[in-house]
């Protein structure tokens, strides 16, 4: 969706303002009266195997060439997004916290710049359960983080969390996930509200099923008027091979067949409605837009 006058002359703001802030907050733009931050939890170390083992090598590396993307290793940024206005300041996911990774868990240092304190989220808004966006929910001391917020959580995505049977059912090499998804989300139970695909989970944010990555995995759709952006979490992995082959299968998602799916069909969506998005992962700070290209998407920047 085109930006109106307003939206574009915040963020000229935005970018002037944001200067004195690399790394931290990488882009801003505005939904009506309110604002959207998008801000760093720093970012990850994987191997490419990690998602790339799966995809026909000799037609992946022209494309991985020409996105400047090395084979062997990703280092994808972790994008959160800040929601303030109408009385509310909503987080959406709650990063890494200090355990999952040396290069994540930045997201204090970012709502600071901002003048944000972990008490000033009224809402907690979760995609998905996934360490790098659920385990930061806990401060330093196995307490909730964001006292005073009320978390939001989709059902299906906290059935299968919350289940003691997800932690044998899982693939090895995510059952740490399961394991601490489940203490933390136990921690913040109390705290928790929960929604189902075409609810809208606050004023002006509906939630849209996105499954696949996780069982139940969520995007967000923030409107106000006639602006609007979608929150898209992890069902768009990357600015890469996810936009050149959307079809392709990664080993990133626990159901790799069902995300493709659900992968190919958000981004034709997003492609007709030209709806800005922010993507977790997604670089050139997040928040742009996708485009057909000669060779499947592309993510721009120009909003």
């Amino acid at each position: 969706m085109p930006m109106n006058r307003r939206d574009f002359m915040l963020q000229g703001v935005a970018a002037s303002t944001l200067m004195g802030l690399p790394g931290v907050v990488h882009a801003q733009m505005a939904v009506g009266a309110m604002t959207l931050d998008v801000v760093s939890d720093g970012y990850l170390t994987l191997p490419g195997s990690f998602i790339f083992d799966t995809m026909p090598k000799e037609e992946l590396m022209p494309i991985l060439d020409r996105a400047g993307q090395p084979f062997d290793q990703l280092t994808p940024p972790c994008n959160l997004t800040l929601l303030r206005g109408d009385g509310r300041v909503v987080l959406f996911d709650a990063g890494a916290g200090a355990t999952f990774m040396p290069t994540a868990g930045k997201m204090m240092g970012a709502l600071d710049a901002l003048g944000v304190a972990p008490e000033d989220i009224t809402d907690l808004v979760l995609t998905h359960g996934h360490p790098d966006h659920l385990w930061g929910v806990l401060d330093d001391f196995g307490d909730a983080l964001f006292s005073n917020a009320t978390h939001h959580i989709g059902q299906v995505e906290w059935d299968y969390w919350t289940d003691p049977n997800t932690v044998t059912t899982i693939d090895s090499s995510r059952q740490a996930f399961a394991v601490g998804a489940e203490r933390r989300l136990a921690v913040i139970a109390e705290q928790m509200e929960f929604f189902n695909d075409g609810d809208e989970v606050l004023a002006g944010i509906g939630a849209r099923m996105t499954p696949g990555h996780t069982p139940g995995h969520m995007a967000f759709e923030v409107r106000a008027g006639n602006t609007a952006v979608m929150v898209v979490g992890d069902s768009i992995g990357n600015d890469h091979i996810a936009l050149a082959r959307p079809a392709w299968e990664s080993g990133s998602d626990q159901d790799p067949g069902l995300a493709a799916q659900t992968r190919s069909g958000l981004i034709d969506d997003l492609v007709a409605s030209h709806m800005p998005i922010v993507g977790f992962h997604l670089g050139k700070g997040g928040l742009g837009r996708i485009e057909a290209s000669t060779d499947g998407f592309a993510f721009v920047t120009e909003v």
